[in-house]
């Protein structure tokens, strides 16, 4: 009778040690890999998005794999590519094994792709052919409709219709720094809108009636304004449009912004208006005033600790304790001599009331 008993005794001190150890192994797996953690569904509802073309592969490989090494590789947020043609096999087998985190590819839809209805084909020649030695691009049709695409419409794509951030990245360029944290999280902690990177001046001649424009918008949609703004970064005290903006191949975006009213009634008015085409109205620029004049100062963030390299301007953090997850260097310092950096440092925000009276002052060029 007792070695039944005595059976059963070793059965169960079994059982129990057994479970113990599973406890555990489960305890030390989910203590010692927070990335599986942190994949298990606590990300937001958020993506790294692009518009690029097949001929874009090594770019955008580059780009992706640099996400992932400094950021991504612990989140696998989704990467969205988008295109006016079709992917082709080798674009989309060449992008997936570069990266673990999921890959949607999307077509630009046709109505969202093309001439603007407000103006006409023969003025758009003639415009192309007279800038086209002013500036680079100058010439180029397709560079304004990616413009145009990406100032009104990329947040309309079926693709990004369920995000509620995007981090714009572009092929062919550079981040320098490991980001330790989610800057999705910490856009929507910080009740943050808008967050960018490098703020150069605009060249001018691309822009020349970019802010009349804006006045007259103002003017009409005084009901659309905020009480308090930041446009005194995008023009001065005398209504002379300052040129700034922030540079929208890196931006991080809480797009609840592009789909407001305010936003697409600004669009709808300059696609009205022929700038796009008959100038060379950059996505960067409409995105820039919208934010400064649509939102607060405490709403658009500077991402000092991400180094950045897009060709013709780059940022490294010169803060001690950023600068150690940084492999750059400190001469490529862009953003601590701009202007436009040095001017959004010290301007306030400004009443609704101040703004309306900077729309009413003909600009002084």
């Amino acid at each position: 009778m007792l070695i039944p008993r005595f059976k059963r005794l070793i059965a169960l001190i079994s059982a129990i040690i057994g479970c113990y150890a599973l406890y555990r192994s489960i305890t030390y797996f989910y203590n010692a890999a927070p990335a599986m953690e942190v994949s298990a569904g606590v990300n937001l509802r958020a993506a790294m998005v692009s518009l690029v073309r097949n001929s874009n592969l090594d770019g955008i490989r580059s780009t992706i794999r640099q996400v992932d090494d400094r950021f991504n590789r612990n989140y696998n947020y989704p990467y969205i590519l988008l295109n006016d043609e079709d992917f082709t096999s080798e674009f989309k087998k060449g992008i997936r094994a570069i990266t673990k985190a999921p890959v949607y590819f999307g077509k630009v839809p046709k109505d969202h792709w093309g001439l603007s209805p407000y103006v006409t084909e023969g003025k758009v020649k003639e415009a192309l052919e007279r800038n086209r030695d002013r500036y680079i691009y100058g010439d180029s049709y397709s560079y304004r409709l990616m413009c145009r695409y990406q100032s009104g419409f990329i947040h309309k794509h079926p693709l990004l219709k369920d995000l509620d951030y995007y981090w714009r990245i572009e092929p062919d360029v550079n981040y320098f720094c490991d980001l330790p944290y989610d800057p999705f999280r910490y856009m929507r902690d910080k009740g943050l809108i808008y967050g960018f990177n490098i703020s150069p001046p605009e060249k001018q001649a691309t822009v020349e009636t970019l802010w009349n424009t804006t006045q007259a918008w103002i003017m009409e949609n005084q009901e659309l304004l905020p009480e308090k703004s930041f446009i005194q970064w995008v023009v001065n005290e005398k209504a002379k449009y300052t040129l700034c903006h922030f540079w929208s191949n890196f931006e991080i975006v809480d797009l609840s912004f592009y789909r407001s009213e305010a936003y697409e009634s600004y669009f709808q008015h300059l696609d009205r208006a022929g700038g796009f085409f008959y100038e060379r109205w950059g996505d960067a620029p409409v995105h820039s005033i919208a934010a400064a004049m649509l939102l607060r100062k405490d709403q658009i963030h500077w991402f000092e600790d991400i180094g950045y390299h897009h060709p013709g301007y780059k940022h490294c953090p010169r803060n001690p304790e950023m600068a150690d997850r940084c492999i750059c260097k400190p001469s490529w310092n862009f953003m601590y001599t701009s202007s436009c950096a040095r001017r959004f440092n010290n301007v306030k925000d400004i009443s609704k009331k101040q703004a309306l009276k900077l729309a009413q002052i003909p600009d002084s060029k």
